[in-house]
């Protein structure tokens, strides 16, 4: 029976164009009907370099459906090549063209000795949300167009993390795991964001291994060049947020990568002095605030969900309320993710619902007693439910109105206190 899906908190497949945007000097080129790119972009911070308006498209159409739209493909991803100046090209495919059976991966093939990689992506949205369309882009790098390498780059990293654009955090997080990391003695290197782009990819297969940080996103993608590529991997599945996370974090990571204890510790001795530190500074407010209650909920991806939770309850000792995780996590991940809600410190454990119809979510947060002011961290549609119970608001995940980031995180030592300042300063003007 059809059902009505409320506030869905994540786009169809063909959102990947971000995951390849977020390449430097990598190209998305759709085969989709006209309008795609403009619905499925963000209204801040993804112009840049190549903007979602202007990306090659094929803007099929009727005619298109009856005759097939490959030869127009053809003519498009030639012409991008003449006109448009990229390291990197990816076709990405609507849910049209596989509807009707264009074959656009044969046609990407005649690309195979063009100047600059040409690779494939079905990316059609009845397959999957833009989470696995970015699995996909990423599957299409490592079976299109990396190659084993006997060469191997000692203390060489691959970080993975969420899915730019997707995370309005993305940036400033990655950068933040790579400062993290070469604290470590390592060498990261990450193909997102600012300078990374084709010369970071090829990269990938000297690592000495990948790093991924995600509940679940990626995790196929670590399995396949495992398999393909010879990269071990070393799978963290919480964002590590605060000093208690981020410690176990650079401990786990040293002891993987074979890092000397000492140095792993002096390392987070430097970090945790600071951090404490600063909440030294502030134990007041955190002691006598009567405005932040007790239990707070997060209505986020399951990576955001999960390290705030570890990180609200870890570090600053509030208890969880039900948290919601709204990306759509295929179901033989959520066992696993589910038992990561019940490692908390002080033997807490928190209820978490797999839950993609905002109206559901709204209709338990409005039930659930806070016992006082409620705290809830989510996406921008939790505003107002918030506010009806008169609790404090913080928008922390997709989709994101009222906050502009440039490279803001909230990774590692200093991302937590960020956050705590994020949370706090929405606490303390209720004095006002």
């Amino acid at each position: 029976m059809a059902k009505l899906l409320d506030k869905q908190r994540y786009k169809c497949a063909l959102g990947a164009m971000q995951t390849v945007q977020a390449i430097d000097r990598a190209l998305p080129i759709l085969h989709s009907g006209p309008g795609c790119a403009q619905k499925l972009s963000e209204n801040t911070g993804s112009s840049g370099y190549f903007s979602p308006n202007i990306f090659p498209c094929t803007s099929i159409n009727e005619k298109d459906v009856v005759f097939g739209g490959v030869k127009k493909l053809d003519s498009t991803i030639e012409n991008a090549l003449k006109v448009i100046d990229a390291d990197l090209y990816v076709v990405l495919t609507g849910c049209i063209p596989e509807i009707v059976g264009d074959d656009s991966g044969e046609v990407v093939s005649r690309y195979e000795d063009a100047e600059k990689p040409v690779l494939y992506a079905p990316t059609a949205g009845f397959k999957g949300n833009n989470f696995k369309g970015h699995e996909q882009v990423v599957d299409a790098i490592v079976d299109q167009y990396l190659k084993k390498s006997d060469e191997k780059i000692e203390g060489l990293v691959n970080i993975w993390a969420d899915v730019p654009y997707q995370d309005l955090f993305w940036l400033g997080n990655i950068r933040e795991l790579e400062k993290l990391i070469s604290e470590l003695g390592l060498i990261p290197n990450t193909i997102f964001g600012y300078k990374r782009g084709i010369e970071n990819i090829n990269k990938i297969p000297k690592a000495q291994f990948n790093l991924l940080v995600s509940p679940w996103v990626g995790l196929g993608n670590m399995k396949k060049m495992e398999r393909k590529l010879g990269i071990p991997y070393l799978h963290y599945p919480t964002l590590p947020i605060g000093a208690t996370e981020t410690s176990k974090f650079l401990r786990a990571v040293g002891e993987f990568a074979g890092v000397d204890k000492d140095k792993v510790e002096a390392v987070i001795s430097e970090h945790e002095d600071y951090y404490y530190y600063l909440i030294g500074r502030y134990a007041d407010l955190f002691l006598e605030n009567r405005v932040i209650n007790k239990q707070f909920t997060v209505v986020a991806d399951a990576q955001y969900s999960l390290g705030i939770t570890k990180f609200l309850v870890n570090d600053l000792g509030l208890v969880p309320a039900k948290q919601f995780i709204t990306d759509d996590t295929p179901k033989n991940y959520r066992d696993k993710i589910t038992e990561e809600f019940k490692k908390l410190n002080f033997g807490i454990e928190a209820d978490v619902s797999f839950e993609t119809d905002g109206y559901k979510i709204h209709e338990e947060i409005k039930t659930h007693d806070y016992h006082g002011y409620p705290l809830v961290l989510g996406g921008y549609y939790e505003k107002e439910v918030t506010e009806s119970l008169k609790g404090n608001f913080l928008n922390v995940s997709w989709p994101h109105q009222d906050k502009v980031v440039f490279d803001d995180f909230y990774v590692g030592y200093t991302g937590g206190i960020r956050l705590i300042e994020d949370i706090y300063t929405v606490a303390v003007q209720r004095f006002n």
